[in-house]
């Protein structure tokens, strides 16, 4: 899909006047064109700001998190600067910044259409927390927060997968089928149509037979001339 972006206007523009369809061809080109210039689909492209959402929901949280259990700047310090992993929700943040830059990285720079990254990334976030749950003292020492972290990230990593793997990929194998079904059509095509034809290219008085007719008749009469000479 992506090597037809640059060339999807020649591809289409210079074939002419034909037609596929009870459409007309050029609203229907014209469509083609608007998705493949685009060159990222709707659902893709929602999918990315999940994920950046995901990214800066996290963030938000664990900045919440600083603020209320003694101030930014100190549980900065504590939490990064003298890290632990069973009591800090630093490795939490990374963890997002993880998988947005994975997810970005292979679904909207380099455009995948598998979902292998995605796999990746849930599977790794889901093993980190898990042991994480299980072995830090998260739940004991941060109240609420010790349980809300985790979950969220858990639950926006499972997210992730379900809309690249239900939504994305399904939704952009239709469209990939549909654009080779229209683009086999125009190849099936003519690739010029007949000209528009003049009102007068074709015109013929309706007494041009009968004189012509009549003016052989005489031709072949020698005594119908003479009479009409002697009258």
């Amino acid at each position: 899909m992506d090597s037809r972006c640059s060339s999807v206007d020649s591809w289409l523009t210079g074939r002419g006047p034909v037609s596929v369809s009870s459409t007309p061809l050029p609203a229907r080109v014209e469509s083609y064109e608007a998705g493949e210039k685009k060159c990222i689909s709707d659902v893709r492209r929602t999918f990315c700001l999940f994920v950046t959402f995901d990214l800066l929901f996290i963030t938000l949280l664990w900045i919440i998190e600083l603020n209320v259990n003694g101030g930014v700047q100190a549980q900065l310090e504590k939490e990064v600067l003298h890290y632990d992993y069973h009591s800090s929700f630093f490795d939490i943040f990374l963890l997002a910044v993880f998988r947005f830059a994975a997810l970005i990285l292979a679904y909207a720079i380099c455009k995948l259409r598998h979902w292998w990254a995605v796999a990746i990334t849930t599977a790794v976030s889901c093993a980190f927390l898990i042991v994480k749950v299980i072995l830090s003292k998260l739940l004991l020492l941060q109240g609420a927060f010790g349980y809300l972290l985790p979950i969220v990230s858990f639950i926006l990593a499972w997210i992730e997968t379900w809309l690249l793997d239900f939504k994305v990929l399904p939704q952009e194998n239709e469209d990939e089928s549909r654009y080779q079904s229209f683009m086999d059509a125009v190849e099936r095509a003519p690739l010029m149509g007949p000209g528009p034809l003049s009102d007068g290219q074709f015109y013929s008085p309706p007494e041009s037979l009968a004189d012509s007719d009549e003016d052989l008749e005489d031709k072949h009469d020698p005594e119908k001339c003479l009479i009409q000479k002697v009258s």
